[in-house]
């Protein structure tokens, strides 16, 4: 009976009944696939586990980021912005979120002043770093990116995140609080039509913020070309669902009076740590969400693993190479593998363990710029080597080789005898010639 009901859904959501049905059953049909493919990312279980990594990791970095915002903004004289900001974000813990600014505002002074030793400096610099790379993973998990950055560009993508993103923050906090002291703005805030007006546009930007910064880190972290559209639907989605998420945590907190009396002194803890959990899940939803948005034809296949053939993968590795050769000896041409996903029609993520196996055979290399070039002069790459490396090597995970039976293994042998034989000598300037002539 369930297949047939999930068969029945499965209808009506990919279908065509509610398309036809006009405007109404066309946006109707476009919101349940989208909530089909987020419910069922979420219970697929990767979403989950890594918003429960990134609990872990900001347990052990939010000193120290904070420690660092706190120096950055010392510099520009609005480091006493800080706190307040800090509880703003607690603010759905109720009188719990006010406590524990307050111990990390104090454990952020112990470090100010000096208390870190050598290794616990590292040890500090290293959290915060990690907080930033776990960001990145998590959306480029997201994005179906199997590369993440180079490490001199890792490095100053992640100054920028922790040294300038407090300051924007801080920074436009500040400029709508002043914005809101001028005369005229009190002017209007004192009209009988325009007040009420003001004042929800006030209330309403704490999550516009929110929006904005979602749709900021939905462009910036993942490591591929995101359009602002779709950083902005997902950034939407994540305000809301951030700001309803809020409200109702702190019906929660406040009606939660039983689980303290049975946790005690934990209470504080188990619900800031859910309160951390929550928040990192809504990041990842609004990240999956402009991704589907930018990619709809993944919306119905999800994160199901492509299962290349073993004729794909010979022809993936031989266009791979010809690609690159290609853009190779266009002095006013590179590639990289985002440029050869769009041209082959294939995602990544299919192209991702192909690539990687190239490189491992010195046939392709990496610029700093993840432009892909030949890995040896294309003259010496012979088409026989390329398909080895899809063919041939490989490992079992035995420590032995296999045992073949005698009949296959000579069988394989004269396989890959008329392999050799088909492509020769020939080499990859052999396909780059007539390429180039057509």
């Amino acid at each position: 009976m369930i297949p047939t009901l999930r068969m029945k859904f499965d209808d009506l959501v990919w279908g065509e009944a509610l398309e036809q049905r006009g405007k109404t059953g066309h946006v109707l049909a476009v919101i349940l696939r989208y909530l089909y493919g987020l419910i069922r990312d979420m219970f697929s279980g990767q979403l989950t586990l890594r918003a429960m990594s990134l609990v872990y990791t900001t347990l052990l970095s939010i000193v120290p980021l904070i420690a660092f915002s706190f120096s950055v903004l010392q510099g520009f004289g609005v480091h006493n912005r800080l706190e307040p900001l800090l509880y703003e974000l607690l603010a759905p813990l109720g009188n719990r979120g006010a406590e524990i600014t307050k111990e990390i505002i104090n454990l952020v002074d112990g470090v100010r002043g000096g208390v870190l030793g050598g290794i616990s400096l590292a040890f500090f610099i290293y959290t915060a770093v990690s907080m930033v790379q776990k960001v990145e993973e998590s959306f480029n998990y997201v994005w179906y990116v199997a590369k993440p950055r180079s490490l001199a560009k890792r490095l100053t993508h992640y100054m920028i995140v922790l040294l300038i993103g407090p300051v924007v923050i801080v920074i436009a906090l500040g400029m709508i609080a002043s914005l809101r002291s001028t005369t005229a703005v009190q002017f209007f805030l004192t009209a009988e039509a325009l007040g009420p007006v003001f004042v929800a546009t006030s209330k309403l930007t704490p999550y516009l913020l929110v929006v904005a910064v979602f749709t900021f880190l939905y462009m910036y972290m993942p490591n591929t070309r995101v359009r602002f559209k779709s950083a902005l639907v997902g950034g939407i989605a994540g305000g809301f669902i951030w700001a309803t998420l809020s409200t109702i945590f702190t019906t929660f907190v406040v009606f939660s009076t039983r689980t303290q009396l049975i946790y005690s002194g934990f209470a504080v803890a188990i619900i800031a740590l859910i309160w951390l959990y929550l928040n990192w899940l809504v990041l990842l939803i609004g990240a999956q969400l402009a991704y589907y948005f930018q990619n709809p034809a993944f919306l119905r296949i999800g994160r199901r693993e492509p299962r290349l053939s073993n004729s794909m993968r010979e022809r993936l590795a031989l266009n791979v190479m010809l690609l690159v050769g290609r853009a190779f000896r266009d002095p006013d041409q590179s590639i990289t593998m985002g440029e050869i996903s769009k041209e082959l029609r294939m995602p990544s993520i299919a192209l991702a363990p192909v690539v990687t196996a190239l490189d491992q055979a010195g046939l392709l290399a990496a610029t700093e710029k993840e432009d892909l070039l030949p890995g040896r002069d294309i003259s010496t790459i012979r088409l026989d080597d390329i398909l080895s490396v899809v063919r041939v090597h490989g490992e079992t995970g035995s420590y032995r080789d296999p045992k073949w039976s005698s009949e296959i293994d000579t069988l394989g042998k004269d396989l890959d005898d008329s392999i050799l034989t088909t492509v020769g000598t020939r080499t990859l300037i052999d396909l780059l010639e007539p390429a180039a002539g057509e």
